[in-house]
């Protein structure tokens, strides 16, 4: 029986970056921020410090398995389950993948290490990297991204300044509405603001359209979308997914492997990452697309949710 991948997913369809590889480096829900709209539930450890968490090695060595197998994507993108410049050894791993392939790498960040010139230097050898801004003053910064202690949103933005004069790679930013926080017309003036000094090559605009870690996260709708981001400017575009449902083949052919275990019985999201030998996130875009379906149910038992197959009337 071959070895378990551990650290590669996918390929998984991405509305922003085609067919992509996720490249998992970092331990679950290790991230320098515990945002209420994240998919993946609290942050474990909110963390700044830099270390060597996964071998390079190790990582390495499945990607040359998946391309020797014929691997096809548009990008290999380094994100996953948590925040992926916290690895020590982020450059090497980029200097490996560009050794073994042409495919093009994005890092998926939150962006908070930036002010840090190591990172930065790690983060240049991408093709695309796409970080987050979901606020334009400290106290909305405080409220969403409930980030580290040693983190203002002041340091965010002047981290992303300084990367944006040191990489001629392009800077897609994403920018995550939430109905109530921060969608009035003053803090998205101040949004644009933080955006005119970064100079990203890109703007993309979500929303919760997926379950988050708090409640009462409400989406924004489409028409309110495309209103802000007029206001943003002209580089701006919608991301955010309101038709998960349409997926392509493999990805319902994956969601049918899900709707099968809880047939059986019902599993939390660690049980289903677990069997299929797959990310919490990624086990995560299949429980939403058969929510969306009405396929499947839930329940909180003891504080943790478990999904198991609608029973028909």
């Amino acid at each position: 029986m071959p070895e378990e991948k551990k650290y590669l997913y996918g390929p998984v369809p991405s509305r922003r970056l085609g067919r992509s590889l996720g490249v998992d480096i970092v331990p679950f829900k290790l991230c320098s921020l515990d945002c209420v709209y994240c998919q993946l539930g609290k942050t474990t450890e909110k963390n700044l410090e830099r270390s060597d968490f996964i071998p390079v090695e190790a990582v390495l060595a499945e990607l040359k398995e998946k391309l020797v197998a014929g691997l096809q994507a548009d990008f290999l993108t380094i994100g996953g389950s948590g925040e992926p410049t916290l690895h020590s050894r982020l450059g090497a791993l980029i200097d490996g993948i560009k050794k073994l392939t042409a495919i093009p790498v994005a890092i998926l960040t939150n962006g908070t290490m930036l002010y840090k010139p190591d990172v930065r230097a790690d983060c240049a050898k991408a093709d695309v990297v796409l970080p987050s801004l979901d606020a334009g003053d400290e106290q909305t910064y405080q409220r969403i991204n409930r980030p580290h202690t040693g983190l203002t949103i002041e340091k965010l933005v002047s981290g992303l300044c300084a990367f944006r004069d040191e990489f001629s790679g392009q800077i897609w930013l994403e920018v995550f509405l939430i109905d109530g926080f921060n969608t009035d017309n003053h803090q998205i003036a101040k949004i644009k603001e933080a955006i005119d000094r970064i100079r990203p090559d890109k703007v993309q605009l979500n929303t919760a359209v997926r379950p988050t870690t708090e409640p009462g996260i409400k989406a924004l709708d489409p028409e309110r979308l495309r209103a802000i981001a007029q206001q943003l400017g002209e580089n701006c575009e919608l991301i955010a997914d309101f038709s998960s449902a349409r997926q392509g083949g493999n990805f319902q052919a994956r969601a049918e492997d899900v709707l099968s275990m809880l047939k059986r019985r019902p599993c939390s999201l660690s049980d289903i990452s677990a069997a299929l030998s797959i990310t919490p996130n990624e086990a995560l875009k299949y429980i939403t697309l058969l929510q969306q379906q009405g396929a499947i149910d839930s329940q909180n038992k003891d504080g943790v949710i478990f999904f198991s197959k609608q029973i028909a009337d």
